[in-house]
């Protein structure tokens, strides 16, 4: 593939296609410090259609860029309110998403509206944008999450817990929710539809070359395909798929990929059974293939689908709508089309519901472009979120700090031992990264000690986290505090005590388990995190649940990683040293109970 570009910065690359948008459809907006495009408030929509004017629940979606249109063309009426763009390949952070939710789109109205933010299954993105929907949810929003994994191409042993990445069929997931919401429908019925939708999906790409990043340096000529190779199931970000293969004639490569989707024998991925009498068929172009080889393999895939399977599509769908750059390959998507059970529109009806974005077939109608609008939205998310109000859980400020304070103290204390461990198992950064997060609360402890109320001193630490913290790790707290604080609002008024803590805890598993499938076993900061709330459930001690997340955190070396870098990494270092993040957390929950890092505690260990 090509390395050479008209625009090699990409920053200024993705700063000025989104703006293009805005020249392209007058009915959107840009948020350029956050990088939202998003519908201008009170736009007509295509056709005067009367049943935009009482949606209530908005739609929220969008990644990395070099996936255009998804998402941000994807955004006007019937698709997606606003969508949110991160670097080149990369996830947008928690507070752009935040931004988002809080001060870009309608949808949290008194007659019951709310937000659906739809997400694909990749680590980063389902982790910030968790964590901006869990700090939503803590600011009183009503928003549910769904995340779309349609790909195939990776089979179930290789994905394991991570599961199947989410690629083009994903924008029928918007297409479906989006016309839905337009229609005014409330917000259980548009998730549940968008999570029957990418229930019944399944997707799989193929590629000729990996794509080159603007900015980058070029690869290795080993990092590429060779002449006469093909990749099946490479995924958008140039991932692996289920391996490299000689180059084939056409009908042979589309019979592969379809075999990858509809093969009831291969346990590895049959992950759905197409036995509807109604079917969509969506062809995407991944950025680099001409319309007219497009047309030609449509044609394949049809012929193909009719004379293997006995499958006629009612709806074929052929474009560009989720590329990989300029990648030199397509991916084909089937969905299953399933009774909606809401007693209104089925998937077929909402596929067809008028839209109009940019991305979609639609064209931008002559009433947009007339009307002229130039109305922006200026809310501040934080200013949305509101003062932190008084909860009536209270507590010992001076004793609640002091132990707070011991507890940080002692991740500080340990950041070397994290180091190391991390150095042998990861890429050396856990350490600092938790001693740099638990400075910056210190920090601020010093400046606005405790102030007796569980809520307010919580969220209060939440933002510190959240801006010095980063990576997965980062994510995972602020994901957890985050829910913490919605927890805690949920608990009548009272004196606190550890077993009170333990029933807001727990909760906050429960929240953090929706974005991560970490569970006790995984060599994660989970190990530590579980043992510690389980005891403290029971026994309303903090020195033994303590013990127990040091015994646990313990218990990792020589367990074997299931996620996370260490899974990549390889090697035997796993059986030499515990989990990074399990002890480092361990470490803040020994202080909490009043032990203190020393020379002879490590002895013990």
């Amino acid at each position: 593939m090509s390395s050479k570009h008209f625009i090699n910065d990409p920053t200024h690359l993705v700063n000025t296609a989104l703006h293009s948008l805005t020249l392209t459809n007058p009915g959107v907006a840009l948020d350029a410090a956050n990088k939202i495009i998003y519908r201008r408030p009170g736009s007509h929509s295509r056709t005067g259609n009367a049943a935009y004017a009482s949606q209530r629940v908005s739609i929220i979606s969008g990644g990395g860029s070099g996936h255009e249109p998804s998402f941000a063309a994807m955004v006007g009426p019937g698709l997606l309110d606003a969508a949110i763009a991160g670097t080149i390949f990369a996830s947008p952070s928690a507070a752009q998403v935040r931004a988002a939710i809080m001060g870009r789109v309608d949808g949290d109205s008194d007659d019951g509206g709310g937000v659906l933010v739809t997400v694909m299954n990749y680590t980063g993105d389902v982790l910030n944008f968790g964590v901006a929907v869990e700090k939503a949810r803590a600011a009183g929003v009503r928003v549910e999450m769904v995340v779309v994994g349609d790909d195939v191409g990776v089979g179930r042993a290789k994905a394991g817990k991570v599961g199947r990445r989410g690629i083009a069929g994903t924008v029928l997931v918007h297409k479906i929710s989006g016309a839905l919401a337009a229609q005014g429908r409330p917000l259980d019925e548009v998730v549940k539809v968008a999570r029957l939708a990418a229930a019944n999906l399944v997707s799989v790409g193929a590629s000729l070359e990996h794509v080159h990043v603007p900015g980058r340096a070029a690869v290795d000529d080993t990092e590429h395909l060779g002449a006469g190779e093909v990749e099946i199931g490479m995924g958008i970000h140039n991932e692996p798929g289920s391996g490299r293969e000689k180059m084939m004639e056409l009908p042979e490569l589309v019979g592969r990929m379809l075999r990858q989707m509809l093969d009831q024998e291969d346990p590895d991925r049959a992950f759905l059974r197409v036995n509807s009498n109604e079917v969509v068929l969506l062809v995407n172009n991944l950025g680099g293939v001409s319309v007219l080889e497009m047309g030609g393999i449509v044609a394949e895939v049809v012929a193909q689908l009719e004379k293997d399977y006995g499958i006629k599509p009612v709806r074929i769908l052929s474009g560009t709508f989720m590329t990989s750059l300029n990648g030199l390959g397509f991916s084909i998507s089937l969905l299953n089309v399933v009774n909606t059970d809401i007693g209104g529109p089925g998937m077929i009806e909402l596929l067809d519901y008028p839209c109009e974005a940019t991305g979609w077939s639609s064209p931008i109608s002559k009433i947009t472009w007339e009307e002229k609008n130039a109305a922006v939205r200026e809310d501040d998310a934080a200013a949305v979120e509101g003062a932190r109000k008084p909860s009536g859980l209270t507590m010992d400020a001076e004793a609640a700090q002091e132990a707070l304070v011991a507890a940080l103290e002692n991740v500080v204390a340990v950041e070397g031992e994290v180091t190391r461990y991390d150095t042998v198992v990861g890429d050396g950064d856990c350490g600092i990264g938790l001693k740099r997060g638990a400075e910056a609360i210190l920090n601020h402890l010093s400046i606005e000690p405790l102030s007796s109320d569980a809520v307010v001193d919580v969220a209060r630490i939440v933002p510190v986290v959240e801006m010095e913290m980063d990576g997965t790790s980062g994510a995972l707290y602020a994901i957890f505090l985050n829910a913490l604080v919605a927890a805690l609002k949920s608990v009548a008024p009272a004196e606190m005590s550890p077993k009170l803590w333990a029933v807001a805890l727990k909760q906050s598993c429960e929240a953090l388990s929706k974005y991560t499938p970490a569970r006790p076993g995984d060599r994660t900061l989970v190990d530590a995190l579980y043992p510690f709330v389980e005891v403290l459930e029971k026994t309303g001690d903090v020195k033994q649940a303590a013990e127990a997340a040091k015994s646990a955190a313990e218990g990792t070396k020589g367990m074997k990683a299931s996620l996370g870098r260490t899974v990549y990494i390889g090697g035997s270092g796993f059986e030499e040293v515990p989990d990074p993040g399990a002890w480092g957390l361990a470490s803040f929950f020994l202080g909490l109970a009043g032990i203190k890092e020393t020379e002879e505690f490590w002895e013990t260990v």
